[in-house]
């Protein structure tokens, strides 16, 4: 058997290629940035062709730095920014539109509208979502409204849609030349549109935003041996690799930090926050916040459903201090910033920029910064960031508490944000929990690739997965329980202030 396994990993701001061995060791990268298309104020865009190019670019380069072709890969998984909606025309492999990325909040009137006339019951209880902004449904829905002829394309047959796995699994197993359309659960299940107890795409929910169902892809268990096809394209993955495992990148986070386990819990720290608490084979409803998913489904089992605490902006705040204020000139700046100071100096920071996600569901809030005086610095603005990543988590870790009755023992955390040694500290300050991050941090391709290679053999069971999973760093909590709750208690009046900035209809 082959030695490796690949895994596309095509995220927000860019698109990497990994490759692990059997021993979940990663042994070779290469990343791409791709542009943040930004039209105006709360829309975000990406284009799918730089998207697609850049994969096929990062592949190539990772496999030709270890000068591995087709043969030494065992198969290959892809993780994807979940939500992200590309429309394009089957025949000729054009997207119609940009990719409408998961932070656009250009749908919030479509949102309302589901939830002003009762349709949004319907769609918490069948898709374990509420109406946001936030989810496939209705980016699909923007684009069939506005954007000429691609109504008549879709009633055709000619228009499909998919999140960004799909537009890479249907170029990569031949686009217009018998390209695969398919996707797996987890994806499936951040649409709107699928029905969480039978895996399918539900006619009611499609109704409600008057998509024809012939646009949807097939959807695939997340570890399938047969069902995403083979890889097609020119160069050392053109040996017809099998791709054998797709998961959202979340839910391959899950799976890379091997939370196999009811009650096991993840944190994935990037452009924005994503918490998962496996509740087992079990749908559990919430009614704090929280979201109702698919964490995986590995071949003919069940699948595993997740809890889900979904952040907008986490480390992109970071990016904003960097990119629009400057007042640090890389992200790694962020720590020795805000390290020059004790605490924050009374200021805290939430960034609406979207609008807040879990648990509070509120599209009228705006970002704010509050708590300032004469005395405070570009020090205390930077901590104030850190800290706002470290409350909003908190926010969810208090839903999931009331929705399982689960309280965590450790907090297991990925993503680049962990590479902050300071904000990993500050996490465990305002949780009171320790911080564990592992050996893999990039456990979003890891969990892609074990998805793939699990579907081929190259990994017997989840148990020699658990085997993989290794330590790096644990941050213990310093701060007394006084001063926690002093400081939750003080950002929860500050998300207070964020709410009701916009207009809503």
């Amino acid at each position: 058997m082959a030695d490796f396994v690949g895994a596309i990993d095509q995220g927000t701001t860019s698109t990497r290629f990994m490759i692990f061995d059997h021993g979940g060791n990663e042994v070779g990268r290469h990343q791409l940035e791709h542009e943040q298309i930004l039209p105006q104020a709360g829309w975000v865009e990406h284009n799918p062709i730089e998207i697609w190019e850049r994969t096929v670019a990062v592949a190539r380069t990772a496999m030709g730095k270890l000068n591995l072709g087709a043969t030494d890969l065992a198969a290959l998984g892809i993780t994807n920014q979940r939500e992200t909606t590309v429309v394009w025309d089957r025949r000729t492999g054009r997207p119609y539109y940009n990719a409408i990325v998961w932070q656009d909040t250009r749908t919030d009137r479509i949102a309302s509208a589901l939830d002003r006339d009762g349709r949004g019951d319907v769609i918490r209880q069948k898709a374990g979502l509420p109406p946001a902004t936030y989810f496939s449904g209705g980016k699909i829905q923007w684009i069939l409204e506005n954007v000429d002829g691609v109504r008549e394309a879709a009633e055709r047959g000619d228009a499909i849609f998919g999140n960004t796995d799909s537009w890479l699994l249907w170029n990569l197993t031949g686009g217009v030349d018998g390209g695969r359309h398919v996707t797996d659960v987890t994806n499936a299940s951040r649409t709107m549109l699928m029905n969480l107890e039978t895996l399918q795409w539900d006619d009611e929910l499609l109704s409600f935003f008057d998509i024809p169902r012939a646009m949807l892809p097939e959807i695939r268990p997340s570890s399938d041996p047969g069902g995403f096809g083979v890889c097609r394209v020119s160069g050392p993955l053109g040996g017809e690799v099998p791709i054998t495992g797709d998961l959202g990148d979340q839910q391959a986070a899950t799976v890379g930090q091997v939370c196999f386990n009811v009650g096991e819990a993840k944190n994935t720290y990037g452009t924005g926050n994503f918490m998962l608490l496996n509740t087992g084979t079990e749908l559990v409803r919430s009614s704090n916040g929280l979201l109702t998913t698919v964490a995986y489904q590995l071949g003919d089992a069940a699948p595993v459903y997740a809890l889900e605490g979904s952040i907008a902006v986490t480390g992109s705040a970071v990016q904003w201090l960097r990119d629009q204020l400057r007042i640090i000139g890389s992200a790694q700046e962020s720590e020795s910033l805000a390290a020059q100071v004790e605490d924050s100096g009374g200021v805290y920071f939430v960034p609406a920029f979207s609008g807040l996600f879990a648990p509070y569901w509120r599209s009228d809030a705006r970002g704010a910064i509050v708590g300032l005086s004469r005395y405070n610095t570009n020090a205390h603005i930077a901590r104030a960031t850190l800290e706002s990543i470290c409350y909003q988590s908190r926010d969810v870790v208090e839903a999931m508490r009331e929705d399982s009755g689960v309280t965590l023992d450790v907090l297991k955390v990925d993503g680049g944000v962990t590479a902050n040694n300071l904000c990993m500290q500050l996490q465990a300050d305002v949780l009171g929990v320790p911080v564990s991050r592992p050996v893999v941090a990039e456990t979003t391709a890891l969990g892609a690739a074990y998805a793939a290679g699990l579907a081929v053999g190259f990994w017997k069971d989840t148990q020699e997965l658990r085997a993989n999973w290794n330590e790096s760093q644990r941050w213990q909590p310093a701060w007394d329980q006084e001063r926690r709750e002093q400081g939750y208690g003080r950002w929860k009046k500050a998300v207070e202030r964020t709410l009701g900035w916009v207009d809503v209809d």
